[in-house]
């Protein structure tokens, strides 16, 4: 579900490393955000709205520290690690 729509770099202000799984810092995350995932996913302990809420309190949250300018991938460029 990430990879097509977020997991790409937009732009030189949203990086994305090709070897994110590389960095710790990106695993711990992207872990965290994938237990919150199957928490908000399940309709009996959360209702209908939790992908909602995973999007707010969790990705848009994960992805502003993944992505800036000064993030984790700030070493990075296109192609290279």
């Amino acid at each position: 579900m990430l990879v097509p729509g977020y997991l790409v770099e937009l732009s030189s202000d949203a990086l994305w490393c090709h070897l994110w799984f590389e960095h710790s810092v990106a695993i711990a995350r992207l872990h965290a955000l994938w237990l919150a995932w199957q928490e908000l996913t399940d309709p009996a302990t959360c209702g209908y709205t939790g992908p909602s809420v995973w999007h707010r309190d969790h990705l848009d949250p994960c992805m502003r520290e993944l992505r800036p300018s000064g993030g984790p991938f700030a070493g990075c460029t296109k192609g290279e690690h």
